[in-house]
C-alpha cells in the first residue's frame, strides 16, 4: 500500500480511501494513530505454525473448498486461522454481511467463520498524519546514510495531478550488491502510459521521503536507491505470487547493517508465520506498530490502480499471511512497503512484506516467497 495521493502542484490535498477506492478493499496505508499494544488484542492461544498437523489438514480442507467459497458474491478470500474457542477453522473474508445460509456452518468438520472486512485493496493513501509509536519521525528527510522503515518512493510517481509514495521497507542482498525492499506497487506502480504520459522504468530514481511528504517536489527530497525490477502485478508480468521490487543503493546513501527505525538491526534468518504470533512493523504512517497473525495459507483478491490515481485492476494471491489491524492501527495508506517482523526486542527475524488491508486486516506476503523471487538474503545479524 502506498501513501497517496498528494495534489501535485502547490498544495497537498488529503483524501480518503474510500474517495480513491471505488471498488478497491482491503488497504494498509494511511493515517496516523495511537500505538498498539502488542497483540492488537492478541491471542490467548497459543502461537501454531503450519507444521502444526491440525493447522496443515485445515489448510488441506480450505484449499479443496477455496475455489467455490471464491465463488461467492461478496467473498474477497479465505484463510485457515482460528475460532473463538481456539480450535482450527476456515476464515472467509466478505465485503459485506452475506445473506443467513448461503455460507455453511462446517466444511468436512471445520468450523467456517465469517469475518467482514470490507474489500481488499492495496491502496494508496492520504498524505499528513504518520509517526504513531512515537521514536524516529519516519516522514522526515535523513542524513544519510539513511535507515528503513521510512517514507520513499519513485521521483516520478506523479500522474493525474497527484502524487504517491509508500515505505522503503528493508534491505536486502543478491550476491555482493544491496538493494532496498519494498512493495511493487510503490516502486514500480506505474504500469500504464496514461496520466503522465510514462510508465515504471529499470533505473528510475527512488527518494527519501517519498513524494507526499515533501509537496510532490522531488527536489526536496534525495535519491538513495535505483529501481532493479519491473512490475510482479500486472499482465503480461503477473505470474509471481508477491508484490514486491527491489531498488539498488547508492554508494552511501543507506546504512549498510540495513538498520530500521525504532527497530535497529535485525536478523539475517527469517521465521515462518504462525497463528497468534505478535508481530511488528515500521512504516510511513503509522510508525512503530504492534499486531498478531490471524490467518494463514490465505487466497485473497486485492485492488490495485495502474499508476498515481488512476485505473482499477485486481490480482488474486495465494498462501498469503493475514494480520489483526483494529481500526487500521497496524497498517494505514502509506505504510505499503513496511517489513513485518517478529514482535522482540532485539534482532527481530523477518515474516513477511506487508502490502495491503482494511480496517480490520492487513496481508503479508511471506518474506520467503519474496526472497525467493529475488534470490536475495535479509541484511542482518
Amino acid at each position: 500500500m502506498k501513501v497517496p495521493l498528494s495534489k501535485a502542484p502547490r498544495r497537498l490535498l488529503i483524501l480518503g480511501a474510500a474517495a480513491l477506492a471505488v471498488s478497491l478493499a482491503v488497504w494498509g496505508c494511511g493515517k496516523s494513530s495511537a500505538p498498539l499494544g502488542p497483540g492488537d488484542g492478541g491471542s490467548t492461544v497459543s502461537a501454531l505454525d503450519a507444521r502444526n498437523p491440525a493447522i496443515q489438514a485445515a489448510m488441506r480442507i480450505q484449499d479443496r473448498h477455496t475455489p467455490d467459497l471464491m465463488h461467492l458474491d461478496g467473498v474477497v478470500g479465505t484463510a485457515t486461522g482460528l475460532d473463538d474457542q481456539g480450535r482450527a477453522a476456515i476464515k472467509v473474508y466478505t465485503e459485506r454481511p452475506l445473506a443467513y445460509g448461503l455460507l455453511p456452518a462446517e466444511l468436512e468438520g471445520l468450523r467456517v467463520v465469517e469475518e467482514v472486512t470490507g474489500k481488499i485493496v492495496a491502496v494508496k493513501g492520504p498524505p499528513g498524519g504518520g509517526g504513531g509509536g512515537g521514536g524516529s519521525d519516519p516522514k522526515v528527510l535523513q542524513s544519510p546514510p539513511i535507515q528503513l522503515g521510512t517514507s520513499g518512493g519513485p521521483a516520478g510517481d506523479l500522474a493525474n495531478g497527484f502524487c504517491c509514495g509508500g515505505t522503503l521497507g528493508s534491505l536486502v542482498q543478491v550476491g555482493n550488491t544491496q538493494y532496498i525492499l519494498s512493495n511493487s506497487h510503490v516502486f514500480a506502480g506505474d504500469v500504464v502510459n496514461g496520466g503522465n504520459g510514462s510508465t515504471s522504468s529499470i533505473g528510475d530514481d527512488m527518494i527519501q521521503p517519498g513524494l507526499i511528504d515533501v509537496g510532490c517536489n522531488a527536489g526536496n527530497a534525495q535519491v538513495v536507491a535505483d529501481l532493479s525490477s519491473l512490475s510482479t502485478l500486472y499482465p503480461p508480468n503477473s505470474t509471481p505470487n508477491v508484490d514486491a521490487a527491489i531498488a539498488q543503493v547508492r554508494s552511501g546513501m543507506v546504512r549498510t547493517d540495513g538498520a530500521i527505525l525504532n527497530i535497529g538491526t535485525l536478523s539475517s534468518s527469517i521465521v515462518g508465520a504462525s497463528v497468534g504470533q505478535g508481530v511488528k512493523k515500521m512504516g510511513r504512517t503509522t510508525g512503530l506498530s504492534r499486531s498478531s497473525v490471524d490467518g494463514l495459507n490465505a487466497t485473497i483478491n486485492v485492488g490495485y490502480s495502474d499508476e498515481c490515481a488512476g485505473g482499477s485492476f485486481t490480482k488474486q494471491f495465494t498462501g498469503q499471511i493475514i494480520i489483526k489491524n483494529k481500526g487500521s492501527r497496524f497498517l494505514n495508506s502509506g505504510d505499503s512497503g513496511s517489513l513485518m517482523v517478529e514482535d522482540v526486542t532485539s534482532s527481530p527475524r523477518a515474516v513477511g512484506l506487508l502490502y495491503a488491508g482494511s480496517s480490520s486486516v492487513a496481508v503479508a506476503n511471506p518474506i520467503g516467497d519474496v526472497l525467493d523471487h529475488f534470490n536475495a538474503t535479509m541484511v542482518g545479524n
